[in-house]
């Protein structure tokens, strides 16, 4: 009897995870909203056990399975491939029903134009300004009656930024500590940001014995410079992307909000190779000359820096463009990447798509990519820093962006999709 029992809940058991598995993976796999390219065969492998129900409003012609459909209603059975061919422009309702009963979710699909951009590669120098001052941290300062203070302790912290002082707008950290110096022990208004919030407060300097001037005990900072590649120019937005994921302040961690920057021509000089453990690095030379600035920075984001390419400076780009891939395009094979190991050539090296998480929370980690090229693995040992951003290109189109370095294992990193790069582009006015 008591097998029997146990029998029977098990079968139990496994009905229910047989009707819930569904939901669950309809909620975990399938996103909110998909896009899909207008003109192009689009398509999908689910294998799941629902139905999708495509209600069109304007859009009159589409082709499933390539095969034209004039119905304003449409049902695809999600357990089996299929293609969707749009001919327009729209947004479409998707309706999920598990076994064609059950209401699940609804699910947006963006139908978007054609796009082409030219593929990059190229190392650059990128110097950004953060949007106010930047605090480090706070620390101790030994007045001149021989006690120690934290005037900033509980009041500042890491990640602030310090936008004024006393009414007067800061444009750098040195009309900061100019601020400071002149207070006379007097207290100071300060504006800061932390986070998405406006804070007013204020501190007293102290007067330093060492050197006798006025301090508040804190470490700031107001501008960043590296080397970095930039991954795609928009012939058409004049727009350019690079990096594939954000810039990082090296002390807070934090995302830098910058108020804006540069990106300058820069030359690879010399080459630390990645080990296990050690990161390795480019090292370049960076132009800082007028002359040398390719564009303006505009947004600092977790998938890249994004800015305008100068009016004079198209001319450095090849004519070249490719269609971009949205992510469901993408596929585990051979691809290339675009990079610039040597002075400001830019080469072509093989590599293989090892995994494609189309739907992982974090965007920057949609691919693992594996350098398969000999010549890159000889020079680098794989992916260095300096080589986020570097364009990734399969079957004729531009898939995404190298992003990081498995630490562990150099030959091994993680790439951004492009869509979820390009679709940053809506933020620069």
């Amino acid at each position: 009897m008591k097998n029997k029992k146990s029998f029977k809940l098990g079968i139990l058991f496994i009905l229910i995870v047989a009707i819930i598995s569904p939901f669950i993976a309809s909620y975990l796999y399938i996103p909110e909203e998909i896009k899909i390219i207008s003109g192009r065969e689009n398509n999908f492998n689910f294998y799941l056990p629902i139905k999708a129900n495509i209600s069109l409003k304007n859009q009159k012609v589409i082709k499933i399975n390539n095969k034209q459909i004039d119905e304003d209603n449409i049902d695809i059975n999600l357990n089996k491939s299929f293609s969707i061919e749009p001919l327009g422009s729209e947004t479409l309702d998707v309706k999920l029903k598990l076994l064609g009963i059950l209401p699940l979710k609804t699910v947006k699909m963006d139908i978007i134009p054609p796009m082409e951009v030219v593929p990059c590669g190229m190392t650059v120098g990128v110097n950004v300004e953060t949007d106010g001052i930047m605090v480090l941290g706070t620390g101790d300062v030994n007045g001149i009656d021989g006690k120690t203070y934290q005037p900033s302790k509980g009041i500042l912290q890491s990640g602030d930024l310090i936008l004024s002082i006393n009414g007067k707008d800061l444009n750098n950290k040195e009309e900061l500590i100019e601020c400071i110096r002149n207070s006379n022990e007097k207290e100071l208004k300060l504006k800061i940001k932390r986070q998405n919030e406006i804070i007013e407060t204020s501190i007293k300097p102290v007067k330093s014995k060492e050197d006798k001037e006025y301090k508040i005990g804190a470490w700031v900072r107001d501008q960043t410079q590296g080397i970095g590649t930039l991954t795609y120019y928009n012939p058409d937005t004049k727009i350019f992307g690079a990096l594939g994921h954000g810039i990082t302040d090296i002390d807070t961690k934090k995302l830098m909000p910058i108020k804006e920057g540069k990106v300058m021509k820069a030359e690879v000089t010399s080459i630390k190779k990645g080990q296990k453990g050690v990161p390795g690095e480019l090292t370049g030379a960076i132009f800082d000359t007028e002359e040398s600035k390719i564009g303006t920075v505009k947004i600092n984001t977790s998938h890249g820096i994004f800015g305008k390419i100068d009016a004079n400076k198209e001319s450095i780009f090849s004519n070249k463009t490719y269609p971009i891939a949205l992510h469901h395009e993408v596929h585990e094979g051979e691809a290339v990447i675009l990079c610039n190991i040597s002075k400001d050539k830019v080469e072509e090296f093989e590599i293989y798509i090892e995994k494609v998480s189309k739907f992982n929370q974090d965007d920057s980690k949609g691919m693992v990519i594996k350098i398969t090229d000999p010549r890159l693995l000889e020079k680098t040992n794989g992916i260095v820093q300096g080589m986020s951003g570097s364009p990734i290109l399969q079957d004729g189109k531009l898939i995404g962006a190298v992003t990081h370095v498995f630490v562990q294992n150099p030959t091994k990193g993680y790439g951004i999709f492009i869509e979820n790069m390009i679709k940053k582009e809506e933020n620069i006015k």
